[in-house]
C-alpha cells in the first residue's frame, strides 16, 4: 500500500475521501480534528499537519495588521484560516530546518495518509520526505466548491473574522487548482478524482487500484452534500475545471 497525500480545494471532497481510507490502516497524523456539524462525519485531517501547513503558509500570507486597522484587512486569513488564502503561482514557500524536522518525523510512521487543502500550495517543502507516495486530488465543480465554502464560512465561528465572498472563494478554487496542475502535477504520480466519481462508486474502484488498497464504499453520504450551485464562472476558470476532468475521465 502507498503513502498517500489527499489534496484538492477546501469543501470539494477531500474529507470524504480520506473518510474512505480511514480504515485501511493507513496512519493519518496526530491530534485528528473532531467531526462538527459542517462535517459530521469528520474531517480525517491531521492538526500537526494543519500546523506545518499554516506555518509554511504564515511565509507568504500578508500579516492582517492588529487593533482596529486590522478591521479594514478581513479578506487576508490569519492563524487557521489559510486554506482558504489565495497564493500566486510565483510565490514559494520556504522549509526552514525546524519545519522540516517536523516534517520528517511525521513521514516516517508509515504507510500514511495524510490529508489537508493547504498542500495544494505546501507540497514543495514536503516533497523530500515523500517516498513511495502517491498523490490523490478531488475536485468538484468551481461554484459549488465557493458555495460551500460560504456557508462554512457562516457556520464556523472561527472564521466569522475572515471575509470572503462568492468571487474570491472561486479565485481560492482556481488557484489551488492551478498550483497543482502548473507546478506539482509534473512530478510523482497522480489520480484525479470527481466528487461526484466518489458517489457513483467508479472512483472508489480507480482509488482502490491506485493506493493498492482497500476503500471503505459504504462512507460516501450524499445526503451530506450541501451545495451544489451551478451558477456561472467565468470561462478562465472553467477552462481549469475541464482541465481537470478531462484528468479524471469525468463527463458531467
Amino acid at each position: 500500500m502507498f503513502n498517500c497525500i489527499i489534496l484538492g480545494s477546501g469543501r470539494s471532497g477531500t474529507s470524504m475521501v480520506a473518510g474512505t481510507l480511514n480504515g485501511a490502516g493507513y496512519f493519518m497524523g496526530d491530534r485528528i480534528m473532531s467531526p462538527t456539524r459542517i462535517n459530521p462525519k469528520g474531517y480525517f485531517e491531521s492538526k500537526n499537519v494543519e500546523a506545518i501547513n499554516e506555518e509554511l503558509l504564515s511565509q507568504v500570507v500578508p500579516a492582517r495588521p492588529r487593533g482596529i486597522i486590522g478591521n479594514f484587512f478581513k479578506n487576508r486569513p490569519t492563524r487557521n484560516q489559510r486554506w482558504l488564502a489565495r497564493i500566486p503561482l510565483e510565490k514559494k514557500v520556504h522549509c526552514s530546518q525546524e519545519i522540516a524536522e517536523k516534517i520528517e518525523s511525521l513521514t516516517q510512521k508509515q504507510p500514511f495518509c495524510f490529508k489537508d487543502p493547504r498542500f495544494c500550495y505546501t507540497l514543495p517543502a514536503w516533497r523530500p520526505f515523500l517516498m513511495d507516495t502517491v498523490f490523490l486530488c478531488i475536485f468538484r465543480h468551481p461554484a459549488a466548491t465557493a458555495s460551500s465554502i460560504l456557508k462554512v464560512r457562516e457556520k464556523q465561528k472561527y472564521l466569522h473574522n475572515f471575509s470572503i465572498n462568492f468571487g474570491q472563494a472561486l479565485q481560492v478554487w482556481e488557484l489551488m487548482y492551478q498550483h497543482i496542475l502548473k507546478i506539482h502535477i509534473h512530478k510523482g504520480k497522480w489520480l484525479f478524482i470527481h466528487y461526484n466519481q466518489v458517489l457513483e462508486g467508479t472512483g472508489l474502484d480507480k482509488i482502490e487500484e491506485f493506493i493498492d488498497g482497500n476503500v471503505d464504499r459504504n462512507f460516501p453520504d450524499a445526503s451530506l452534500q450541501n451545495s451544489d450551485s451551478f451558477e456561472p464562472v467565468s470561462a478562465k476558470i472553467y477552462e481549469v475545471y475541464e482541465e481537470l476532468c478531462q484528468l479524471a475521465n469525468y463527463k458531467e
